[in-house]
């Protein structure tokens, strides 16, 4: 994994938290998973239970990416969060 994607990487992971507004919840998911996929690789554990709805959307989302890899995921959170900030309103 070269230094410079994981530079970018952890740069973009502060970026996000800079927008002027929150990114919709679908959008929220897609960083949560590309984030996790991108810093511990494919999804661990068991399917949270039916009434745990949001942890339970969190591990779906991260279970999609599976076998994607941890650069690969990198590469699309850091563009993720680029549009996000091509589109802020600031």
């Amino acid at each position: 994994m070269s230094e410079e994607l994981k530079a970018k990487f952890e740069q973009a992971s502060k970026d996000v938290t800079q927008l002027s507004e929150a990114p919709d919840a679908q959008t929220k998911l897609r960083l949560y998973a590309l984030y996790k996929q991108a810093s511990e690789g494919n999804c661990k554990g068991s399917r949270p239970g039916m009434m745990d709805f949001i942890g339970r959307a969190k591990y779906d989302a991260w279970k999609a990416l599976e076998g994607t890899s941890q650069e690969q995921a990198m590469q699309m959170y850091i563009d993720l969060v680029e549009e996000l900030k091509a589109n802020d309103k600031k």
